[in-house]
């Protein structure tokens, strides 16, 4: 599969602070990745360079096959950046927003506000179009955004905290418009987020960035097994194990970790056969089991874990 974004070995450097060091990935066409970090870990940084709006001070980069620092205006436009922060001219509706963009880009009067008003409408904001944007929430502002970052059909979609700001319902409605964009087309995305549910719900593979280094890259199933050595499991006791019951759970064979929870203890095993016999020492202690489940470590668990080793 070819890639639609390569970097190998960039590096930046704002006066003495180091931005980005050494950072190498590729990201496939028609694929969704996650780019995580804590903010100034380089993510939007990683974004402006891909778009050619930065120069390296080292390294290099191909989107599209293109090199952002000599064809920037090729990139982009080619590419669609929606941005944490919006970047509307609150004077204009939202339709004057996305056809000034559309007229921007080389589109017909026609053209832009036909392209504009089918947007505008699968976004869910028709009915606002018409409105300044001055008086938009912010996830209206968000979906204007995202109309006008897709006017010319981009092949590739950066995505810059794309839902920073909005209420949880917003941030759902979003999320699915995203969901659905990332599906159609084959469209590559590259989203980069500190929100880690959303990188699980949207992403095939993530990056985790830490003060500019790239700490590690893959599928969160492959990232999970170099952290973890055996099955997670987590035991449904219906209240957090106490001291006694931790130390029976640690003394089971093939018990690698444990750890009380909120309902019980989130343990490890070698292999899921050692859940039965488990279980069995729990009921003869007269502990309540009401569930053993191999529960595969989340985005955020595995996030942390990665974080905590590069500190």
């Amino acid at each position: 599969m070819d890639a639609a974004i390569h970097t190998e070995d960039l590096t930046l450097s704002f006066g003495t602070e180091k931005a980005l060091d050494g950072l190498t990935f590729e990201v496939d066409a028609g694929e969704v990745v996650a780019l995580l970090g804590p903010n100034g870990a380089g993510k939007t940084t990683t974004v402006r360079l891909l778009n050619g709006l930065l120069n390296p001070d080292g390294g290099s980069s191909r989107v599209l096959g293109l090199d952002p620092a000599t064809d920037g205006h090729l990139v982009r436009g080619r590419t669609g950046v929606m941005t944490e922060q919006s970047g509307l001219d609150e004077r204009l509706t939202a339709r004057e927003n996305v056809v000034f963009t559309a007229r921007m880009r080389g589109l017909s009067a026609t053209a832009a506000g036909k392209h504009a008003d089918e947007l505008l409408e699968r976004f869910g904001i028709a009915d606002r179009a018409n409105h300044r944007v001055q008086g938009f929430s912010t996830g209206q502002r968000k979906r204007v955004a995202l109309a006008r970052a897709l006017l010319h059909e981009p092949e590739i979609l950066f995505l810059d905290e794309p839902t920073a700001g909005l209420d949880p319902e917003a941030t759902r409605d979003v999320l699915d418009l995203l969901a659905s964009l990332a599906a159609e087309h084959g469209r590559t995305v590259l989203l980069c987020t500190h929100f880690l549910g959303e990188a699980g719900r949207l992403c095939q593979r993530m990056a985790v960035l830490h003060r500019g280094r790239l700490r590690a890259f893959g599928r969160p199933d492959d990232l999970a097994a170099r952290i973890w050595r055996g099955v997670p499991v987590e035991l449904d006791l219906g209240a957090p194990a106490d001291e006694r019951t931790l130390a029976a759970i640690r003394n089971g064979r093939g018990v690698l970790t444990a750890a009380s929870s909120p309902t019980g203890a989130r343990i490890e095993v070698e292999e899921r056969a050692a859940i039965p016999p488990l279980v069995a020492t729990l009921v003869q202690m007269e502990v309540p089991v009401f569930g053993a489940v191999p529960r595969p470590p989340t985005v955020e668990e595995i996030y942390f874990a990665i974080q905590e080793g590069a500190e």
